[in-house]
């Protein structure tokens, strides 16, 4: 017995929509058929994957690993059906929070003329990993070294690093900051996938107050109410301009390592030439 693609596709379906109804709309088919593909998978894996409940379905452990394992192989099972009826390949860029800011159009843009057989598209996976892990992306942008043990990297640029801020702040008023003073307000980060941490500060004279979130909406949402601010790198003063938000520049903050990274000994043939092409927007 041979795994399906329909059982990998119900089990992606299931984990994206949170429910097997949602996940039978989402495939056009039944719930029952849902079920039924779902009990098919786990007989062949001889593991549950999925607890349901009255409302909602959470992946097990084992289910997660499956998961990761079911998007890549769904993306090469696409990625072979566009080669091989277009002549296109595709390369997929995961990042967290902010892909390239001020440089995303210009990367897309370029990267069509230059490799017109490629297509690239730009993932964003709010995970530690930018999407590798998840099987989303074989590329990803990210602005915190992720474990070596699991994945390469290479440097392809610096940014500086901002402060947002509710525009009615009294500090909204400077034209740049320091960090003392982004530490006398409450500061919202994200410990997962955010490029600030505590270290910044000297001892005791960090930010006493910590909001934590993990997404860059909610992140956005509490800066905006007055609630928080929050620093970030450069690109997200670009991609993430909001009514009532002001970014200033931090003068004595570090800056920030743009790094690629992809799972170690897996580097995608399009590596190279993404490199190239950031580094000379980076540059």
């Amino acid at each position: 017995m041979s795994l399906d693609l329909r059982e990998l596709r119900c089990l992606v379906a299931i984990a994206d929509q949170g429910s097997f109804t949602d996940a039978a709309i989402e495939l056009g088919m039944s719930q029952a058929t849902v079920s039924r593909t779902l009990a098919s998978l786990e007989a062949h894996l001889g593991t549950r994957l999925v607890r349901r409940t009255t409302r909602s379905s959470e992946l097990t452990a084992s289910g997660e690993r499956a998961l990761r394992h079911a998007r890549r192989i769904l993306s090469g099972v696409d990625e072979l059906e566009r080669d091989v009826t277009t002549g296109e390949s595709i390369v997929r860029i995961g990042y967290a929070w902010s892909a390239l800011g001020k440089h995303t159009t210009a990367f897309q843009r370029e990267w069509a003329t230059r490799h017109p057989g490629t297509v690239m598209e730009l993932v964003r996976s709010n995970t530690p990993s930018a999407g590798l892990a998840e099987g989303v992306a074989s590329l990803a942008i990210v602005r915190r070294a992720p474990d070596p043990r699991a994945y390469d990297v290479v440097l392809v640029g610096l940014e500086r690093r901002y402060c947002a801020l509710a525009s009615d702040d009294p500090l909204a008023s400077r034209r740049s900051l320091t960090l003392a003073q982004v530490a006398t307000r409450p500061l919202t980060i994200d410990s997962r996938t955010g490029s600030t941490v505590l270290d910044l500060w000297k001892p005791n004279e960090a930010p006493t107050q910590i909001i934590e979130t993990h997404d860059i909406d909610d992140w956005l949402t509490l800066i905006g109410a007055g609630r928080a601010v929050g620093m970030s790198a450069e690109a997200t003063v670009h991609q993430y301009r909001r009514p009532g938000i002001v970014y200033r520049l931090v003068r004595d903050a570090p800056s920030i390592a743009v790094y690629l990274a992809w799972t170690r000994g897996d580097a995608p043939r399009e590596r190279d030439a993404v490199i190239e092409l950031l580094a000379e927007l980076y540059r």
